[in-house]
């Protein structure tokens, strides 16, 4: 699959707004260190595509995550009864391409408790639209995973977040023109 390049470019003040059915979450995107990755997270948000996903991973004390497409189109029950089946193809969804990785070029590519980060399979070149948030330091992913959102507002909602919680939108704030 190609390497996609955004369009989009962040201008560094760009605030993500996440609803989701356990509360609202603002992230500071960081533009400046993952251009890529924020153009991208970006463009996906601002056409609608997150909203109405589910999150479909969570690890106690370590992440939630989200941003699958395959998670489209189930109720939340749905979602979680199919991840405890094993059955489902929830984790495997992607925008149609993937983006090159910055982990190697962020100067501040810290894993701590609220960050917001790109999902990828064993490929580094292999994120596209799954995301998640730390539950708490994980510093160990600071060399294999790109970093490019602090949540600033919300930490509360991260932890509260399940599998099969809804994202209902996602809104890009202070966008460049």
């Amino acid at each position: 699959m190609d390497l996609y390049t955004p369009a989009y470019k962040p201008n560094g003040s760009e605030i993500a707004v996440f609803t989701t059915t356990k509360g609202t979450i603002k992230v500071q995107l960081h533009g400046e260190d993952a251009p890529i990755h924020v153009g991208n997270f970006v463009e996906l948000a601002t056409k609608g595509y997150y909203d109405g996903l589910h999150f479909h991973r969570y690890v106690p004390n370590f992440v939630i995550q989200g941003g699958c497409p395959n998670s489209r189109g189930y109720t939340n029950a749905q979602v979680v009864d199919l991840v405890e089946s094993g059955m489902s193809r929830m984790g495997t969804g992607n925008p149609g391409y993937y983006i090159h990785e910055e982990f190697t070029t962020n100067p501040h590519n810290v894993h701590k408790d609220g960050t917001l980060a790109m999902a990828r399979s064993s490929n580094p070149n292999s994120a596209g639209s799954q995301f998640y948030f730390c539950l708490g330091e994980q510093s160990f992913l600071d060399d294999g995973y790109t970093v490019f959102g602090d949540t600033v507002e919300g930490l509360d909602v991260v932890w509260a977040l399940r599998v099969g919680d809804e994202i209902t939108k996602i809104e890009i704030e202070n966008l460049s023109a």
